[in-house]
């Protein structure tokens, strides 16, 4: 709403489109600036940046009526700011001004290609249980009294402690009737849950309540609403959503091999993590490495090795520096996502034919061989697996349900892939009227 108006969530995307173009043209201009006149200016327009942020926060915890409002005033206090600079040339703020510039384009970019999808209705489980450990995320489920929302909304909730079977929870649940299946914890107990709850075709429901909950947010739950997640098994929709497994194992978001797999087998990779990261990468790769040697197979049927890192995925990432990198678009596509980061070790000549340093393409199956047992990162928890490692995708085997104020969607489903592509279809969005 702006000043007593309703503006469509279209037109607040034609807004957007907008704001991200003006944005972008004013950073480019004071960069250009920047570089061919510098002097000593004053700090108004650091104010004025201030307060800037202060709305483009405001634009991100607000209600969607009131984003506009924000966003747009955000907007104001930047060409302030940028008038200020332009005028008496604080090279300072300048350079400040073009950075919030480019967030204030970042964020109006997600929103103006920011997706909400409408999800088929669906029917209420009577006897849904939530399985919620009360360590994961800091202790999010203390913090926002799941236990207790979760029975407000009809829900039996069962705390996890130190030592208990999951798997063994969950079905015994079933088998006491049980007809919804929801988890309140990281990724890996997610697995667990979501592969019960499709093996017996129940519906399933992922609270944020973990570390990153990097599955909720490509699944198109509101990650900041803890809570309201609960709401998918009171009034929320369906959609089906993959799968994917290695060696009978589930899992929703990936299994990495090589340097990070190697790394996070480590005791001290909890607590020093980047340090625990470089001691392994010297280890696994180089001629003198002692990591297993990693066999697999490009679209061509080729045979190739590699021990740096191999990454396969429930449906593909985006990858890069764009705008959604990171999060996978859909998870519905039916194939794994593969990417092998090429070994430095083997030369510039691979890093040449590959252009990037990293490989990637989708199929349904995909095999590693090794010479030895493999570690592996299974949804970020350490593993030992078996060779040959057989990765298979389940197409839409998961009922997954989401409360009717979250996107239903990855933040990432409805960016065009590439600057180019975003730039047209932003102009596009623009030139509405």
């Amino acid at each position: 709403m702006l000043g007593g108006i309703v503006i469509s969530a279209e037109s607040q995307r034609t807004y957007a489109a907008r704001t991200a173009i003006l944005s972008t043209i004013f950073a480019l201009g004071l960069a250009i600036d920047f570089l061919v006149d510098r002097s000593p200016g004053a700090l108004i327009p650091l104010g004025l940046l201030t307060l800037a942020i202060v709305l483009v926060w405001l634009a991100l915890v607000s209600i969607p009526a009131r984003r506009l409002s924000a966003l747009l005033g955000s907007l104001i206090a930047l060409v302030l700011a940028v008038a200020y600079v332009v005028r008496f040339g604080d090279p300072l703020g300048q350079v400040l001004v073009i950075v919030a510039l480019l967030a204030l384009a970042s964020v109006a970019i997600r929103r103006a290609f920011s997706v909400e999808v409408p999800l088929p209705s669906a029917e209420a489980p009577s006897s849904a249980v939530l399985f919620y450990n009360p360590k994961s995320g800091g202790g999010k489920a203390d913090e926002f009294s799941l236990a207790k929302e979760a029975e407000t909304r009809g829900m039996r909730a069962v705390e996890l402690s130190p030592g208990d079977d999951l798997e063994q929870l969950v079905r015994a649940a079933v088998a006491e009737g049980a007809d919804g299946l929801a988890m309140a914890g990281g990724d890996g107990s997610q697995a667990i849950v979501a592969k019960i709850a499709a093996e017996l075709d129940l519906p399933y429901a992922c609270v944020p309540a973990g570390t990153r909950n990097h599955f909720a947010l490509d699944l198109g739950v509101d990650r900041e609403d803890v809570v309201g997640s609960l709401d998918a098994f009171v009034e929320g929709g369906e959609r089906r959503v993959d799968l994917a497994e290695v060696n009978g194992t589930v899992f929703v978001n990936n299994v990495s091999l090589g340097v990070y797999a190697e790394a996070v087998q480590q005791d001290s990779y909890r607590d020093a993590k980047v340090r625990t990261l470089l001691e392994t990468a010297s280890k696994v790769m180089g001629p003198d490495g002692d990591g297993p040697r990693l066999e697999w197979r490009s679209p061509s049927g080729r045979r190739h090795h590699s021990g740096a890192a191999i990454l396969v995925s429930n449906n593909r990432y985006r990858l890069g520096a764009g705008v959604g990198s990171g999060t996978r678009p859909t998870i519905e596509d039916g194939l794994l996502g593969i990417v092998v980061l090429a070994d430095p070790s083997a030369g510039g000549r691979r890093l040449r034919r590959f252009q990037k340093p990293w490989r990637e393409w989708s199929a349904r199956e995909f095999e590693v061989g090794s010479d030895g047992p493999v570690a592996a990162g299974i949804d970020g928890e350490a593993a030992q697996l078996s060779p040959p490692l057989t990765f298979g995708i389940r197409p839409g085997v998961l009922r997954a349900r989401i409360a009717r104020g979250h996107p239903g969607a990855s933040p990432s489903a409805g960016i065009p892939e590439g600057a180019g592509a975003v730039l047209q279809a932003l102009m596009r969005i623009a030139l509405r009227s």
